[in-house]
């Protein structure tokens, strides 16, 4: 479609009309010769002369009111607004920790398939159909262990995303495990994001027996920096030593930040945590939208221009044509 950038421009159009109804006529003062026989003497010769003003051919108007009409347009400034483009952009910076302790090698979890696979195995099956979930969302990636790493930056590159889950093993971050050292990394990470909602889910089997940064501390640190982590417990709370899952401990740094404590003792009790996880932090995403404009005021300009150098020609074509007529009359008679 197009448009008028500058349509109360186009009010000027009838001012021509305007001026030729209320305006006076205007009369060039010069000197001049009374002839009191001139009436006589313009019979004579066979010519009328002219009225006094200006006046041209009803053709000449019609090019002045034409050229008019196509100056006013080109000022109004037609565009051309060409269909929306529109852009989206995340709300939300979502992060995945994921322990990958020795205590994930317990192989008490089945796959989609019904058969027996360690806890990791199962749960990087259901977090990669997370994953894919999250089209609009910026996802980032941090393993831990005795140590917190960032396997992926925040990003909106899924597939590389899932890429680099699927070369997470167990033990790769040592065989404690720190979940107050993942959550300050959150942290660290979250600090320069600029969307408002930051989210961290934190999946663990175990208990915290190594941070330089303790659970609690870590879990008020991050709800001062408005950082919601929902935890996932699915270890085992009877066991001893490090494979003991705390699930307390787990509890209370979801309330501190305002998140969800969950526990999954099976595949399908994960999987329903994450689909619930995926309703708790819906998709959102801002949308921008922008239409291009293509300048069309060059046409009735142009059409203008031409028009009034064509006339010009033409003038100055007849104006050659009589004058080489007339010499021709003069020699012939």
């Amino acid at each position: 479609m197009w448009q008028f950038d500058y349509p109360w421009l186009l009010l000027l159009l009838p001012l021509p009309l305007l001026g030729y109804r209320y305006l006076a006529e205007y009369r060039e003062a010069r000197s001049a010769v009374r002839v009191p026989f001139f009436s006589a003497m313009s019979r004579a010769i066979g010519q009328t002369p002219n009225r006094s003003g200006v006046h041209g051919s009803i053709w000449q108007l019609l090019l002045n009111l034409l050229v008019w009409v196509l100056l006013v347009l080109a000022c109004a400034r037609p565009v051309l607004v060409e269909k929306p483009i529109e852009r989206t952009q995340p709300v939300r910076d979502l992060m995945l920790a994921i322990d990958i302790s020795q205590s994930m090698e317990a192989t008490d979890y089945t796959n989609a398939g019904g058969q027996q696979v360690d806890r990791l195995s199962a749960v990087k099956q259901v977090v990669q159909s997370f994953i894919e979930q999250r089209k609009d969302d910026r996802l980032g990636l941090i393993v831990f262990g005795t140590g917190a790493y960032p396997q992926a930056p925040l990003t909106l590159d899924h597939a590389s995303l899932s890429l680099l889950l699927d070369e997470v093993g167990i033990g790769m971050a040592g065989p404690n495990t720190a979940i107050g050292d993942a959550i300050g990394l959150t942290i660290k990470m979250l600090d320069s994001a600029k969307e408002k909602d930051k989210v961290l889910i934190l999946l663990s089997d175990g208990n915290d027996t190594g941070s330089a940064i303790p659970p609690d501390h870590a879990a008020k640190m991050a709800a001062a920096k408005g950082i919601v982590v929902h935890t996932i417990g699915i270890g085992d709370p009877e066991a001893t030593g490090d494979a003991k899952v705390d699930l307390g401990a787990l509890e209370k740094i979801a309330q501190t930040t305002g998140g969800r404590f969950f526990r999954a003792d099976d595949r399908d009790a994960l999987k329903q945590v994450y689909a619930t996880l995926d309703r708790l932090t819906p998709h959102e995403v801002k949308k921008f939208s922008h239409q291009p404009k293509r300048d069309l005021f060059w046409l009735p300009l142009g059409a203008a221009l031409g028009l009034l150098a064509l006339y010009q020609a033409l003038a100055a074509l007849r104006g050659y044509l009589a004058s080489a007529g007339g010499p021709r009359q003069t020699q012939e008679g």
